[in-house]
């Protein structure tokens, strides 16, 4: 692999070590090329647990405060579908970008068997990442909560509970798109909840008393703001990264690109693969259910299958 300055800056360059007693060596990664990647990271899965807890909530004060008790029941068909069905489909993504493998490096790969077999040329420079034992590929960056070598790492997101990298992203851009729209229209939904209800002084506009809907409804647009503001804004950086094919990490280090761009359409289809199609906002796209099951691995952060 040849030298890039860019990578000098965030990771030692190092001689190849002898000592590999404390690596797992990358055969141990390929017995397994399924798997269910889950990091267990305490501050990770409670963002997880209050995103899922919020996007639910949201969803109990539209279907049950504002849209089942609706006099027009069109109104509350339409809205009530469209509401539960992109709200399946931000937590649908959420759990793809949370359990799906990022683009992890295999841990422990950098052994002396393994370098001698790459046949390096006289003058050809490869890097050891002295946190995970691995062969540092470029633009690959480690995460010191993954534990791992991330390829194109763009950031870790608690939120998600995972790095944002090369396998992962178009799922995180589904989720930030599709949290973003849900929060709208619960606002516009809301909105209108208002109007109507101090039209009518609160009489027949809910099953739950005016103080208790009040209470709800405010709680409800204070959440939808904040989600829209920080996912719209999230959703927005991330097409611009795609598009500039810049990760997160490489536009704050100001690292000066030693790769040939993919730029915008391309780096697009790159991300969500192929020509453009509904299976660009698909988060369903390529699943494949599998039994999940527990694999103890030495200083090891997901589950197997």
């Amino acid at each position: 692999m040849p030298s890039s300055g860019h990578r000098l800056r965030d990771v030692e360059h190092h001689p190849l070590l002898n000592n590999e007693e404390d690596f797992d060596g990358p055969s141990s990664e390929s017995e397994l090329p399924d798997r269910v990647w889950f990091i267990r990271d305490g501050c990770g899965l409670v963002c997880a647990f209050i995103t899922w807890f919020l996007v639910l909530y949201a969803d109990f004060v539209v279907t049950f405060v504002m849209l089942l008790p609706s006099k027009s029941f069109w109104y509350a068909l339409i809205n009530g579908v469209a509401f539960n069905f992109l709200a399946v489909l931000a937590l649908t993504s959420h759990l793809r970008t949370m359990l799906t493998d990022p683009g992890a490096v295999p841990k422990g790969n950098a052994t002396k068997e393994y370098m001698e077999s790459l046949q390096l040329k006289p003058g050809e420079v490869i890097y050891k990442c002295p946190k995970c034992c691995s062969i540092k590929p470029e633009r690959a960056h480690h995460c010191s909560i993954c534990k791992r070598c991330i390829r194109k790492m763009d950031h870790h997101c608690p939120w998600v509970n995972n790095c944002v990298g090369e396998n992962n992203q178009k799922f995180f851009v589904l989720f930030t798109m599709y949290i973003s729209i849900i929060s709208a229209h619960a606002l516009i939904l809301a909105g209108f909840q208002f109007f109507t209800c101090v039209k009518d002084q609160w009489t027949e506009c809910s099953d739950f008393s005016p103080p208790a809907a009040v209470i709800l409804l405010i709680f409800l647009c204070l959440e939808a703001l904040l989600f829209l503001t920080f996912t719209a804004v999230m959703f927005g950086t991330q097409i611009h990264s795609i598009c500039n094919d810049e990760t997160e990490i490489e536009r704050l280090k100001n690292e000066k690109p030693t790769w040939e761009r993919r730029v915008r359409w391309e780096g697009m289809r790159t991300v969500f693969g192929g020509q453009p199609s509904l299976l660009w906002i698909n988060p369903f796209a390529g699943l494949r259910l599998r039994h999940l099951h527990s694999r103890t691995r030495k200083g090891g952060a997901e589950f197997s299958v």
